[in-house]
């Protein structure tokens, strides 16, 4: 197929551009399942959620998302954990490399109404009172606070305290909302494990990697950490560390794919890890997606090892001539 041969998204493209539209009406619009794979592959169009399109120049918002999933949600439905807390903007509280494939919407409908069945969805039923919902742009969708708890609950511990430090982040539950809404899970699943996540939970993390890392610091039963150290010389703040300890001059980085990984962005890395350890004598370990995720994980290992050498090695570190 020649560039020629697409159609564009100009006057002559037969879909409004200014809002998301569905295959079904792309297909009815003259559009084939092809063409509109070559769009989104060429930059055209990108596809937020199976089965629905955007035209590329659109920017994100949530009244976009909102939009965008109203039109696959079934009637007396409400959408709930991933697609609730994408629809609140809380993208830390998603899955893992969730970018890399297009998740199945999550809608549910209340206890009792019937499983929704949709090869395009995620679905069942689930017990929720009116103060569990809210409407976001004419969407139907579980509160903050309700979606953090279900994340927090039902995921896996990784996902599942990245979604709690973020809605904490962006200021849309509170620990003590938290904390006064556990009892309503007793007994329910997952409980047990919210009741430890939320104890653990901080919104001064700054991305998933660095709530699994925290996890992984636990897992070496290493003292509660202290979240985005802030390293001061001659009054001003010259550096920020993403958790540790600053009375064992001890720190550990999680480099994630979206910030570390241009010449450029390790460069600057470098330098400023090198001021941290040849000059402030910080012992800082430095980990990336294959150390603290999947069976060949060493995070909690090497923590370990890293904080018994910290200890050991504090006076000589600080030891002023």
């Amino acid at each position: 197929m020649t560039h020629a041969d697409l159609v564009l998204l100009d006057d002559r493209f037969p879909l409004p551009l200014d809002a998301p539209f569905t295959r079904a009406g792309a297909l009815r619009a003259g559009l084939t399942d092809k063409r509109l794979r070559t769009l989104v592959r060429r930059g055209y169009l990108r596809r937020p959620v199976p089965g629905v399109y955007v035209a590329a120049h659109l920017p994100d918002s949530l009244a976009l998302r909102a939009e965008v999933l109203g039109l696959v949600v079934p009637r007396g439905c409400f959408a709930c954990d991933e697609t609730a807390a994408w629809v609140h903007g809380a993208d830390m509280a998603l899955a893992p490399n969730s970018h890399l494939v297009l998740p199945r919407v999550s809608f549910f409908r209340p206890a009792d109404e019937g499983r929704l069945r949709n090869a395009l969805v995620a679905s069942g039923e689930r017990t929720v009172t009116s103060r569990d919902l809210v409407q976001v742009g004419g969407l139907l969708v579980t509160t903050p606070l309700r979606t953090a708890l279900d994340l927090g609950r039902l995921r896996h511990r990784d996902q599942a305290l990245s979604a709690l430090d973020a809605f904490l982040h962006l200021g849309l539950v509170t620990r003590e909302e938290l904390l006064a809404s556990l009892e309503r899970f007793a007994r329910q699943r997952g409980i047990v494990q919210l009741r430890w996540l939320v104890s653990l939970a901080d919104g001064r993390a700054e991305s998933a990697g660095e709530s699994a890392l925290r996890l992984r610091w636990y897992d070496a039963g290493l003292p509660r950490p202290q979240l985005q150290i802030s390293v001061v010389r001659n009054g001003v703040e010259v550096f920020r560390i993403d958790l540790g300890l600053e009375e064992l001059l001890f720190a550990a980085e999680y480099d994630g794919v979206d910030f570390h990984t241009s010449t450029e962005q390790h460069g600057h890395d470098d330098g400023r890890r090198s001021v941290l350890r040849t000059q402030l004598h910080w012992v800082l370990e430095v980990f990336d997606h294959t150390n603290v995720y999947g069976h060949q994980q060493d995070a909690a290992t090497r923590l370990r090892a890293a904080f018994l050498g910290a200890r050991s090695t504090l006076g000589e570190r600080t030891f002023i001539v």
